[in-house]
Formats: C-alpha cells, sequence, structure tokens
C-alpha cells in the first residue's frame, strides 16, 4: 500500500488553514484542473466529523465519482477522510496541523490501495504514485498560496483598522488641546 506523506509551510493561523483544507468551495478551487465537484452529501461550506461528499472529476481522461467521509476531526490540529465508494481499492487521508512560529506546519498523509489486483499494483508503479503525489503536492500549494493571501488582506485590514485608531486618538488629542 503506497503513502504520500508531504508536509508544506503556510504563513497563516492554524484554524485558517484547518477550515480552508475542510472547506467544499476551496477544495474545489485547488483542484480546478481535474474539475472537481461536489455533487452530493455536504456541496458547500465546510466539512464536519462524520459527513460526507461525493465528488465528481476527470482523472486520466474519464469522468469519475468517488465519496469520502470524515471519521475523526480534533479541531484545529486534524481531521482523516476516508474514501466510501470510488475508483481506489481504499484510502485513508489525514490532514495535520502544527503551529510553528509565524504559521502553520500543513502534514499530509495519503495511503491507498490501488484497484484492479495485479494490474493495479503495475499501474501504481508506473504512473498513480507519481499522479497522486503530484495531484497532493498542487493542492498543497494552492491552499497555501488561498492561506496567505487570506492572511495578507486579514493583516492589511487590522493595519488599517490600528492605523484608524491612531488617528482618531491624536485627533481627540488635539481637540483637548485646542480645548484647553
Amino acid at each position: 500500500m503506497p503513502i504520500i506523506k508531504h508536509n508544506i509551510f503556510i504563513s497563516a493561523p492554524i484554524h485558517v488553514c484547518f477550515d480552508l483544507t475542510r472547506n467544499v468551495d476551496v477544495h474545489t478551487e485547488t483542484t480546478s484542473k481535474t474539475k472537481e465537484r461536489a455533487i452530493d452529501g455536504v456541496t458547500v461550506g465546510l466539512m464536519e466529523n462524520g459527513d460526507t461528499v461525493t465528488w465528481e472529476a476527470t482523472h486520466f481522461g474519464v469522468k469519475q465519482k468517488l465519496t469520502a467521509k470524515i471519521i475523526e476531526m480534533e479541531k484545529p490540529y486534524k481531521f482523516t477522510d476516508i474514501m466510501l465508494k470510488g475508483a481506489f481499492r481504499s484510502f485513508t487521508h489525514t490532514h495535520e496541523f502544527i503551529e510553528s512560529g509565524t504559521g502553520t506546519i500543513m502534514k499530509d498523509t495519503f495511503s491507498y490501495k490501488a484497484p484492479f489486483g495485479i494490474l493495479g499494483i503495475i499501474a501504481d508503479r508506473l504512473f498513480l504514485e507519481k499522479y497522486m503525489r503530484n495531484f497532493i503536492l498542487n493542492r498543497a500549494k494552492e491552499l497555501k498560496r488561498i492561506a496567505e493571501k487570506s492572511n495578507e488582506t486579514t493583516s492589511i485590514l487590522k493595519n488599517r483598522t490600528l492605523g484608524y485608531e491612531i488617528q482618531a486618538f491624536c485627533f481627540l488629542c488635539v481637540l483637548l488641546i485646542v480645548e484647553k
């Protein structure tokens, strides 16, 4: 059973990374190359423990459906989803989030069994494992881009708010001085 592990540092708070990763709308955005879309179960917003989603996507030129279920969730540190129905014999995907300095380390651990017995094992060695590794890596990069953009916007808004607060304080000081 192949196990794909990938870690990426994201300059954003842990709760932002955790929520973006379990957001169906963001998942659709981060997998646009395969035209993934939710067609059943939770189809918008945040997924919770016990939720299922059925994805429709195009992989290797073939439109496919896959149903996954979140079986474990420890907010905002970890969640695990498994395949209930789909192209693989089985898969388990664990998403972990670790606070680190000014951001978050996002860890993906994806283990799966290819379908079709010996043919699946051969396909896995020839191209499937590389394809899945690239899929996970590209999705992580997209999540990083979205999270860091979101974090920049939040920082800019906080700085603007702080700027307005300082301006208001200075204005009040001027008024007090003028009144005296």
